[in-house]
């Protein structure tokens, strides 16, 4: 797979990203550790995790898909082969996020035990803590940067106002800035990166890789009806995206699949990578297979009326009922 360069992170990185939320949760050890060596030796570097991964499964903690990328890293003897990405501020049990500055030292250190490596190659603030000042989260992420602990840092859920306080407190400051950000952001969900945030990570050259690529597995095409919910443990969460606006996409989807021989996944995701400022959209899978169809779209050019259809499919004013 070709590299993007990762903003100015110093990364280069493939356009297809490893989303770690299913290892430990519906993608056992040893399945985790088949889905990761294919996806390096498919070309793929990035894998992107959370010290919250997997929080709301039932007995667990957080830092299970951490861990065992810990081990897959203990196992091969070696990561610089591949980007490790995590994120703190999620809640960890505290009741609340928190980007406090001694909170995120210790978590940073919790999070290095985990993963087995002396460095995190980038940290990231999973969500938007008001209550902290950005220039204190910012200290601590500059510490961690002078310690060696970390080698760059992101954001994730932000909006483009509060980006934009982010990116302005570090230059008044002298602070590092953050580099890339990780959004929601797919063929459905487009209102919270299209615009104001977008055109600020572009100003900034921010990296950009989008979360939930997929819709939490609506883009593939399986759910199409309350009946289709038992296929996966994500299921009953797509009751916000049966409507008529997404059942046009995915008929949208599921018409340009067929012309080029692919899969509604992979559309979607070539969709992404066609976008203005995208760098690398995440994506999960559980199975090699799953995960070899998902690399596939990193093959598959959309041509202009491709685009023009499922830009239409997908505009929220084309349709009454939107979520």
């Amino acid at each position: 797979m070709q590299r993007r360069k990762l903003g100015d992170t110093g990364f280069s990185i493939a356009p297809l990203a490893f989303g770690g939320n299913v290892f430990g949760w519906t993608a056992d050890e040893a399945t985790s550790f088949r889905l990761l060596d294919a996806f390096v030796a498919a070309g793929g570097n990035l894998v992107d995790t959370a010290d919250s991964y997997s929080r709301w499964a039932t007995g667990h903690t957080g830092g299970e898909s951490e861990t065992i990328i810990g081990h897959w890293i203990a196992r091969r003897g070696r990561h610089d082969d591949v980007v490790i990405a995590t994120k703190v501020g999620s809640d960890m049990g505290l009741g609340y996020r928190c980007l406090r500055k001694e909170y995120i030292l210790r978590a940073a250190e919790d999070s290095l035990r985990r993963l087995q490596v002396d460095a995190i190659d980038l940290y990231q603030s999973h969500w938007d803590d008001p209550s902290t000042p950005f220039n204190e989260t910012l200290e601590a992420y500059q510490r961690l940067l002078e310690q060696g602990k970390v080698r760059a840092i992101g954001a994730s859920n932000l909006t483009a106002a509060r980006l934009s306080e982010a990116l302005f407190a570090a230059a008044a400051d002298g602070l590092p800035k953050y580099r890339t950000l990780q959004p929601l952001y797919n063929l459905y969900d487009r209102s919270e990166f299209e615009g104001a945030l977008a055109d600020v990570c572009i100003r900034d050259n921010l990296g950009v890789i989008p979360y939930f690529s997929l819709a939490a597995g609506f883009l593939t095409g399986k759910y199409r009806s309350e009946a289709d919910y038992g296929k996966s443990a994500r299921g009953p969460g797509m009751k916000k995206y049966l409507n008529p606006r997404g059942l046009a996409i995915l008929d949208a989807l599921a018409r340009i699949a067929d012309a080029h021989g692919a899969t509604p996944a992979q559309v979607a995701l070539a969709w992404l990578l066609t976008r203005p400022g995208v760098t690398a959209p995440i994506a999960s899978a559980t199975s090699v297979e799953q995960l070899d169809e998902l690399i596939g779209a990193t093959r598959l050019t959309l041509g202009d009326d491709d685009l023009a259809a499922l830009d239409r499919a997908s505009a929220p004013s084309q349709h009454d009922s939107v979520s």
